[in-house]
């Protein structure tokens, strides 16, 4: 069966840094686009980075383009998403989401993880 374990997440300072960690198993890994959603607390799930099969095309909703990036190591079985210039509005549980092929598709994901908690306060 799928499984998506996330790691790296906890507390940041406004304007620091956070690596996401996603070890995933029970599926063809390098043929799956793999995608990171946030659901912050009294809002609904919102699609932020995605990741083509192979690593080759990349996409950010507006909110985070130029401070997250969103990347795979087939070899590893493992997706990762760097936060730089952390905010108080990314503050959120942080889902590993495996997409039902090998683009990006926002929104077209058919299995979560279970989350990790990312918190950025002063």
């Amino acid at each position: 069966q799928v499984q998506l374990v996330e790691s790296g997440g906890g507390l940041a300072q406004p304007g620091g840094s956070l690596r996401l960690s996603c070890a995933a198993s029970g599926f063809t890994f390098r043929s799956n686009a793999m995608s990171w959603v946030r659901q912050a607390p009294g809002k609904g799930p919102e699609w932020v980075p995605g990741v083509n099969s192979d690593g080759s095309d990349t996409y950010y909703v507006d909110s985070v383009k130029g401070r997250f990036t969103i990347s795979r190591d087939n070899a590893k079985n493992t997706v990762y998403l760097q936060m730089n210039s952390l905010k108080p509005e990314d503050t959120a549980l942080y889902y590993c989401a495996k997409g039902s092929s090998g683009i990006v598709v926002p929104n077209g994901d058919d299995h979560w993880g279970q989350g990790t908690q990312v918190t950025v306060s002063s």
